[in-house]
């Protein structure tokens, strides 16, 4: 670490008070040593400077110097239209200290070991936090760089090699709490033996109020503060589903992050098997059952107080029930259709499709593949006072005050068929079904669509010319698929590249054909690639998008439909007819910088 000269604070009257850029050594930063140096470096100006050191009131007296210049949002010269924030502010305290920055990604921090490295009230005197532990080493996030009375006792204490990083002031108090709060409660609640309770059903939507107790702290409900803790983690990282995977002694939990699991935790399975039943209580599930699987469903509120859905799904394994909790958040799943990642081409036939008074529409693709985030949006499109949008679902996802929503319940024989048959004496406009998985589910909604209603449901297929051969199978005659299915939509999600990070390339002209094959398609000239930032986690990705294949039935497609029908032949005839399948649909967002060949292809069903 580089030496820095003492500097002698100086009475702030004006503007000659900061004469030095330096720092003292074996103390915490000084607000008056910060402006200085950021006035030598003309980052700010003595005016500015000024009115921050004299707005410092006493009850911001601890509070760090840079999270008090950041708040005065002043602007970076080096950025025009951007402000100092406080990331850029901590990675320019780190180049003076001439230590790494860090960006504190907490899912790739071992929450339960190092909540144990440092007492909290010491980390806290001193404001630093353990973000990896070592069998040698440890590498410590500080927010004072240049105070380092803890080192020499630290190293001694734990008998390890400690580096220093800086990091944020905000996440390394915030982590600190939340890592220590959360290590003490998992203790206690192994300690005490802590189960939850099945006694006492609560109603079929229970909404759980997150972020409003605080610090997670050592009371008697550890359990509920750990689920609170989990849930309301997964919602500021951005996560889709929650994995909750019961082993031997130390079960995982894990996030899954635009498509990619992480692994964000480890609890001992006792408490496991506690957080579970907690999770199955507010999802109105029976937790006597742990022998077959189940399904349910809860809502949230968000600190922010947003609401947020989460579907439910357990699954007896053999150190106990592992949990899937994917969630859906209204802002993320309701979109308009340019949200959706329609361009104009596509919404044109979507609208073609939807907004015909009646016929059969399907949504196709593999689970996690965006259907739902599609269906609920071109409803929540569709419903006008007007309009009568009936769904049944297994179960239902989301709740939607514009739809009349009932759930399948397969305990008294309330399958999707049905759901369907009592919807068709509700006077509907429209149906959604959740799943057409049997005979008789399609049998109704090919019914409900010849008798003048809409109908909107998914299937599990590749591909957009297969979806067709699918509901052959199920046993749907050939003439009524030709008479009732308005078209077919086969979607996919594809990861986009971070906004901030993404580079140039130029793309392999082999893998380019490869995925192009067929269909004249130039080189792109505005490609881009995966760099990394923190950002993104240097992962190069930041969201995804949805890829679509529209294929709209024609007069022409229609009468190809037969009994015996060939799919390959089929699927030519759909291509001649304009069908752009999923892998073009790909390379133009390739072409368009949003996405990469790999990513793709990753996504894409296999090319022959």
């Amino acid at each position: 670490m580089s030496k820095h000269e003492s500097h002698k604070a100086v009475p702030m009257d004006g503007r000659a008070a900061f004469t030095t850029s330096k720092f003292s050594e074996g103390k915490r930063v000084e607000l008056d040593e910060v402006l200085a140096a950021l006035i030598v470096e003309q980052l700010v100006t003595p005016d500015a400077a000024k009115n921050i050191r004299l707005g410092k009131g006493l009850s911001r007296a601890e509070m760090h110097p840079l999270i008090l210049i950041a708040n005065a949002k002043l602007p970076d010269p080096r950025e025009p239209g951007r402000h100092l924030s406080l990331e850029t502010l901590t990675e320019w305290l780190a180049h003076k200290a001439g230590l790494p920055y860090l960006r504190i990604d907490p899912t790739k921090i071992d929450i339960a070991r190092v909540g144990e490295v440092v007492a909290p009230s010491y980390a806290t005197r001193y404001r630093i936090l353990p973000v990896e532990v070592g069998a040698e080493s440890l590498t410590m996030a500080t927010s004072e760089p240049f105070d380092t009375r803890w080192l020499p006792d630290l190293e001694r204490l734990l008998r390890r090699k400690i580096t220093r990083v800086v990091a944020n002031p905000l996440d390394v108090n915030r982590f600190l709490m939340e890592f220590a709060g959360i290590s003490r409660s998992v203790r206690k609640a192994k300690d005490g033996g802590e189960t939850v309770d099945g006694r006492g059903m609560p109603n079929f939507e229970q909404l759980v109020e997150l972020g409003k107790s605080g610090e997670i702290g050592s009371d008697d409900s550890h359990v509920v503060r750990i689920v609170d803790w989990l849930l309301q983690y997964a919602y500021e990282q951005r996560a889709s589903d929650i994995h909750l995977e019961p082993r031997r002694e130390m079960s995982a939990v894990r996030f899954r992050i635009d498509g990619v699991l992480h692994k964000v935790y480890e609890l001992p399975t006792p408490v496991m098997v506690a957080a579970v039943s907690r999770i199955k209580i507010l999802g109105r599930m029976d937790i006597a059952e742990r022998r077959r699987p189940q399904d349910g469903r809860i809502k949230t509120r968000s600190p922010g107080g947003r609401e947020v859905e989460m579907r439910i799904s357990t699954m007896p394994t053999a150190f106990g029930e592992k949990v899937v909790m994917r969630i859906f958040d209204p802002d993320v799943v309701v979109k308009n259709f340019a949200e959706l990642g329609f361009n104009a081409r596509d919404e044109a036939q979507w609208r073609d499709m939807i907004e015909r008074p009646h016929g059969i529409v399907l949504v196709t693709g593999p689970t996690g593949s965006g259907k739902t985030t599609t269906l609920y949006s071109t409803l929540k499109h569709l419903a006008t006072p007007e309009i009568n949008v009936c769904t049944i679902e297994d179960p239902i996802e989301m709740i939607a005050p514009a739809f009349n929503q009932m759930q399948v319940q397969q305990s008294i024989d309330l399958t999707f068929a049905a759901g369907v048959r009592t919807l068709l004496r509700q006077d509907p406009d429209i149906i959604m079904v959740g799943e057409i998985r049997d005979l008789e589910t399609a049998e109704m909604a090919v019914q409900a669509a010849l008798t003048g209603h809409l109908v909107l449901s998914t299937l599990h297929t590749n591909d957009s010319p297969s979806a067709v051969t699918r509901l052959l199978d199920l046993g749907v005659p050939h003439y009524l698929i030709q008479s009732t299915v308005n078209g077919i939509v086969a979607q996919r999600l594809a990861r986009t590249l971070c906004p901030r990070c993404k580079t140039p390339v130029a793309v392999d002209p082999g893998a380019w054909q490869a995925l192009t094959r067929g269909f004249e398609q130039p080189l792109p000239e505005h490609a881009r690639t995966a760099k990394g930032c923190d950002d993104c986690r240097h992962t190069g990705y930041y969201g995804r998008t949805a890829v679509y294949e529209m294929l709209t039935m024609s007069p022409k497609l229609r009468r190809e439909i037969r009994a015996d029908i060939d799919l390959p032949a089929f699927s030519e005839s759909c291509l001649r007819d304009g069908l752009r399948p999923l892998r073009v649909a790909g390379a133009e967002l390739i072409a368009r910088g949003q996405t990469t060949v790999k990513e793709v292809v990753s996504v894409l069903p296999t090319i022959d």
